[in-house]
């Protein structure tokens, strides 16, 4: 294939229960469900254009330490101990995904490493992949990789795939499942496994395990359950190697996003290339981006690359 890719800013404006409400001074505002919440963006440089009192108005802040995502939260008025999200799944294929809600619905929550349990700007894949799924119109299988709580995995599965769902963490899978049942998807075929990602991989494929598609969402340093270490620059590589063993002879999609690492998305892009080199595709990378209510402005979250045999619209 081409290894040129196509560069994109992506967007998800589907959303109702989540914005960015501003950003600026190395802080983003964002309203998550009924919580208005503010965390750290070394990113957002640029002054806040909400006055100071809207962001005194949050219910809690994120005090990092000095470790790269320690910290705590700083509560300034009482938020539930765990509160209910949900996102629609874009449905312009035209076909109905097993979702009894019409969407996702998910369990959000502060967590000690800043996180809630949702990267709201990654929703634009879930659409990509349920629309590739969809419209291939064939039983498909998918294997997520660093899956968290599961959104991507439960997004395919409504789609009609067959999906295994790996995570270090039992915390984040028994999460996962959770959602599944509040997303009411508790009858779709998804494997939950606690796992180190690259030895699950490898030992996939000495069993002849093949996946129509693959999302990898790596963090830059990691543990598995046996103390194996991830270190994204040193394993990425190899992990894409060995996910290419484990595709299909027609596969449908490959998705690559990674966060808070110095890494472009053409060399995202120039990764994927390798990766799907011997199949028929359209291969994207880029930025995923959240713009602000309050200024419009853009702010980048994470890189991304992503094969899509199909190429459904974005």
């Amino acid at each position: 294939m081409d290894s040129s890719a196509t560069i994109l800013s992506l967007e998800t404006p589907s959303w109702s229960d989540y914005e960015l409400l501003d950003s600026g001074e190395g802080a983003k505002y964002e309203r998550f469900g009924p919580y208005n919440l503010v965390r750290p963006e070394v990113q957002a440089m640029w002054r806040r254009s909400l006055p100071a009192a809207e962001w005194q108005r949050a219910h809690a802040v994120f005090r990092p330490s000095g470790e790269e995502s320690g910290g705590h939260w700083d509560l300034k008025r009482q938020l539930a101990p765990k509160w209910e999200m949900s996102y629609r799944v874009d449905q312009r294929a035209g076909a109905e995904t097993g979702l009894r809600s019409g969407a996702l619905r998910f369990w959000a929550m502060t967590t000690p490493g800043r996180h809630l349990g949702v990267f709201p700007e990654a929703a634009s894949h879930w659409d990509f992949l349920a629309k590739a799924i969809i419209e291939s119109r064939r039983p498909a299988r998918v294997l997520n990789l660093f899956g968290y709580t599961g959104l991507a995995s439960l997004a395919a599965a409504a789609a009609g795939a067959e999906v295994t769902h790996v995570d270090a963490s039992r915390k984040s899978v028994t999460w996962a499942r959770q959602n599944q049942e509040l997303s009411g998807l508790a009858d779709r075929p998804v494997r939950w496994i606690v796992d180190d990602a690259l030895k699950f991989v490898k030992r996939e494929g000495r069993r002849g395990a093949r996946y129509d598609g693959v999302l990898i969402e790596p963090p830059k340093f990691g543990r598995g359950p046996q103390g194996e270490v991830w270190e994204v620059y040193k394993s990425l590589p190899d992990l894409l190697r060995s996910c290419t063993d484990l595709l299909s002879p027609d596969p449908m999609f490959a998705i690559l996003t990674v966060y808070a690492v110095k890494a472009s998305s053409v060399h995202l892009g120039q990764l994927m290339a390798e990766m799907m080199q011997a199949f028929h595709g359209r291969l994207e990378s880029g930025e995923l981006v959240t713009r602000e209510r309050s200024a419009g402005r853009l702010l980048s979250q994470a890189v991304f690359a992503r094969w899509c045999s199909t190429t459904p619209t974005t």
